[in-house]
């Protein structure tokens, strides 16, 4: 069974270290396409769609014809905002209704995340914090915290509920992610240089991918 290095809510290292579970942080990566679709699924799903272009028909102007039809020797034309004519109108352009959402069914998804989860196990980059309580919601607090830990770089911080004092004390740390259990998800994980979870975080997360009879009480991401 894989293990991880604990430590106590001030910092100091904990006397013995937390077990993973196998059936989540153990997993065999054999789809390597199965990580890469979820991670793409992410971004994918969290795209915007602002890009719009005009065709001829929504370009003021262009409602003459720029000369006759016949005698001019030159290609007839009936708009100045026809689409081969500098200044008209756009052909097959984004119209701002297009659709990049991929869809990954949701046991795809959990199955991804074990991998993800797995291959952070065997980088030796998840800890466990056995309690994660600030009582000023200072930045300075979790930053020093963090620093015990060795989390300089992105840091994935997972906790079973976000409390007031760590959404306050985290959101001005720029390599700090703050996130509840029931949301990581493979993007995060896989960018993460430590993935930091309090006990009750490890332990939603491992009912939710392990199979376990308790249901899940929030949603997922891709």
């Amino acid at each position: 069974m894989a293990t991880a290095q604990t430590f106590t809510g001030t910092g100091a290292k904990a006397a013995s270290a937390a077990k993973l579970d196998s059936a989540v942080f153990a997993v065999e990566i054999k789809n390597h396409e199965l990580l890469k679709l979820a991670y793409e699924a992410y971004l994918a799903n969290g795209r915007g769609n602002l890009a719009v272009t005009r065709t001829r028909g929504l370009i003021s102007g262009g409602g003459r014809k720029p000369w006759r039809q016949k005698g001019t020797g030159r290609a007839r034309i009936g708009s100045s905002r026809a689409p081969h004519w500098r200044g008209g109108g756009v052909v097959f352009g984004p119209t701002g209704t297009e659709n990049y959402s991929l869809h990954v069914p949701v046991q795809a998804k959990r199955q991804a995340l074990r991998q993800a989860l797995s291959q952070a196990a065997a980088e030796k980059r998840i800890l466990v914090l056995e309690d994660l309580t600030l009582k000023d919601a200072k930045t300075a607090a979790l930053a020093a915290l963090l620093a015990k830990l060795g989390a300089a770089r992105q840091t994935l911080l997972v906790v079973d509920h976000k409390s007031e004092e760590l959404l306050r004390a985290s959101r001005n740390l720029q390599n700090v992610k703050l996130v509840q259990a029931a949301y990581v998800n493979v993007y995060d994980t896989v960018n993460a240089d430590h993935l930091i979870f309090t006990s009750a975080a490890l332990q939603q997360v491992t009912e939710r991918l392990a199979g376990k009879p308790k249901q899940d009480k929030g949603g997922e991401q891709s």
